[in-house]
Order: structure tokens, then sequence, then C-alpha cells
């Protein structure tokens, strides 16, 4: 790709790290990957990292109750925050089935890490609940929220951030928004302010919310209809399963559903440990469609980050047009994304391409052979593959004194 600030992963370090990768978990003897035969691993685990855990609660100016995990080894310099995508949590980026994000952030040499858990998050109700929530929300309240909360217990130390998916999307809106400011630097994968999404997709997005909410009556989708005791979420779930061959777990047919177009969608089968395919349906939670809306006011709008409704006066504080101040941000960002990424496409190329005609220079790229959107995150071998990428830029940025660009 020749663009200028492509991200130059020749120089990323290749030391090994220190400590001895974690065990990998095996299936139970006997298990079927038809169904969850019992949890192989507990619902919100946190053994999956080495650390002093603490939960801190905090609250949005809208009044949500929101948290996050701390996990620390030793004081420093450069804190990460860490930021989930829609219906997942902090528990992606904790799994103890492979070596986790969180273990090799603290591995790396930064060594105080926060994971939020927004309103997004399958650890609060809040995507059980009908709602008209928008990525203006969460920009609005909760990663300010959730900044001012994490410089109540650092100080003024560098913070970094890593965000996915729509996380990455309303993040990047608060910054660009000017509501979250002093961040050093960010990463940002599958897709930023310029969401684009395959032709199928759109498709879903157009007819979706209305089919689910007015026609089916569903207050929002799940992975996990086919294990609800209700009778209709799971002939929905049964049926949406016979179109999708490619796999035995019904929580990765209604995945594909959800998001993105392809068979799987969300990653590569081959990418992930078995467990964590099976266990789908709690990585993985239910989301209402209020966030679809927004996606496709955006994809309709020339694949740009905009306020869902400009008429809306709670949300004055935010720009009409997410990217019109993008010349005064100065915090770098490297956009990162799958290869064979089958939900927001290229989106953070076309990202890193926007604002390279606003800020030469200041954004960088990396795309990964042979991952998706989501196994970025969730792939057995991402402590290899990914992680190291992410860790050298964290480093350079270190380095540079959190200096922005």
């Amino acid at each position: 790709m020749a663009i200028s600030s492509v991200y130059d992963s020749s120089k990323a370090s290749t030391a090994e790290p220190t400590r001895e990768p974690p065990a990998r978990v095996e299936s139970p003897a006997g298990a079927t990957p038809s169904r969850r035969p019992g949890r192989e691993i507990p619902l919100f685990t946190l053994s999956g990292v080495q650390a002093d855990i603490s939960t801190h609660p905090f609250t949005t100016e809208d009044m949500l109750g929101l948290s996050m995990l701390r996990f620390t080894r030793k004081p420093c310099e450069d804190v990460v925050l860490i930021i989930h995508g829609l219906t997942t949590s902090s528990d992606m980026f904790i799994m103890p089935e492979h070596k986790n994000l969180v273990s090799c952030l603290l591995d790396g040499g930064f060594t105080d890490v926060f994971t939020v858990d927004f309103r997004m998050s399958n650890r609060h109700p809040y995507n059980l609940l009908p709602h008209r929530y928008t990525f203006d929300d969460i920009a609005l309240y909760d990663f300010p929220a959730t900044v001012k909360a994490i410089r109540a217990l650092v100080g003024d130390r560098r913070l970094h951030v890593i965000c996915h998916c729509l996380g990455s999307v309303s993040f990047l809106m608060s910054l660009f928004a000017g509501t979250v400011e002093d961040i050093s630097s960010v990463i940002a994968n599958s897709v930023g302010l310029t969401p684009r999404v395959p032709r199928w997709s759109r498709v879903k997005l157009t007819f979706a919310p209305f089919l689910l909410e007015k026609v089916l009556g569903f207050p929002y989708l799940s992975p996990d209809f086919s294990e609800q005791p209700i009778p209709s979420r799971r002939l929905f779930s049964r049926l949406n399963s016979l179109v999708h061959r490619e796999c035995d777990v019904p929580a990765c047919h209604m995945l594909s559903l959800m998001w993105g177009t392809g068979k799987p969608a969300l990653y590569s089968h081959a990418k992930l440990h078995d467990v964590t395919h099976r266990r789908g349906g709690d990585l993985y939670g239910a989301t209402a469609v209020s966030y679809y809306r927004h996606v496709l006011k955006m994809v309709r709008e020339g694949n740009r980050a905009v306020k869902f409704d400009p008429r809306d006066s709670r949300y004055q504080r935010l720009p009409d047009d997410y990217l019109s101040r993008a010349r005064e941000v100065k915090t770098p960002i490297l956009f990162v994304t799958g290869a064979d990424n089958h939900v927001f496409a290229d989106s953070n190329i076309l990202c890193h391409r926007t604002l390279e005609e606003i800020a030469p220079g200041r954004h960088s790229i990396h795309v990964f052979a042979g991952y998706g959107h989501q196994d970025i995150f969730m792939g057995k071998d991402v402590d290899r593959d990914v992680f190291p990428i992410f860790l050298d830029y964290l480093r350079r940025r270190r380095d540079a004194g959190g200096r922005l660009a």
C-alpha cells in the first residue's frame, strides 16, 4: 500500500515474552460442538490475567451506572484503556484460553491497564431493554465519564486507548468532538469515522430494525437464542442455522446474522480456539437494534460519522459531522484491520486515507493478512500475530514522551 504513513511493522520488536504462555484450554472429553455442553470457562471469569484486579464503578451524566476493571502489577507512567465493541465486554480482552491482550500489555511493560464496560457491554443490562441510544449518547456521556474516572485514579499520566468496532467509532467520535482530551495515542480496530459495510449488510441494516421490532416483536437479538426457553426465539435461531452449514454452533450462526456478511462473518474459524468458538453465546451478548439505525445513517451520509438527529438539543455540544474538526485533533491514531474483514470491509483504510488528506503523516495504518473483524483480539495466535504490533506502537509513543503529532 503506497501510503507514506503506513505503519512499518518490520521495526516491531521480535523478542519473546518473558512469561510462560498460559495453558491452552482443551475441550472436555465427549463434548460435541453442536451446542454448549455446559460452560467450559466460567462466565465473566478473571482467571486469564495474573495481576492485582479491582473494579471501579462510575456514573454517566445521563445517570447510567458503568464500570471498569483495573489490572495492575506496578506503577507505570503510560496507562492503557481498552474499549470493547457492541454486545461484547471486557471479557474479550482477558480470555483464558489464549494469551490475551491485557496479559500481553502487562508482560510488555504497560503494567497499569483498564478495561471499560460501557452501555454496549453484555456485563450491563442496557442492551436487553428497549431503547433508542445512539453513538452520540456514548460520545457525549460514556467516554468522558470513563476518562474522568481514570484520571481520578492515575492523575495526569499518559493515557493510551485501544478500541474496537463500534466502541472505536464512538470513542473516536468523543475524541474528535472534544468531549475527551489529553489522549496520548489510539489504536483503533476495524472501523473509525468512516463506516463502510458490505452490500448485504446494508440491506440488513435497512430492513432488520423494522422487521425485528414491529413484525417479530423481538426487544433484542442475541447469539444464544437457541438456548432461550422462548419458542419463537429458538425457532428463529433454528431457521437461521438452516442457511449456515459452515459449522454446528448456533451462536456462531446468529452472530453472522447480527454482524456482517459471510459464513462466518465476524472471524475466520481457523483463527479461533475451539473453546472460543463454542462459547460465543457467552462472549457476545444481546443488542437492541437502535445502534444499527445510526450505522445505517452514517453509511447513507457518504460513509461519515454524523450525528443521528441534529435537531435534538440534548446533543448540541456535539458536531453534526465528526470529521469537521479533524485537523485540530493532534492525537496520533494507528488504524488496524483484518484483510478479510466482512463486517466493516475497508472502513479503516478509508478512514486513514481521509485523515491523511487532512493531516498528512499524523496517523498510520496496519492491515493484518488472514484476519477479519473480531479475531484480531480473540484469535488463538494473536499474541504472536497481532499484539506485538500494538506493543511496538505503544512503545514508540511512550518513548516519544507522549508528544502529540
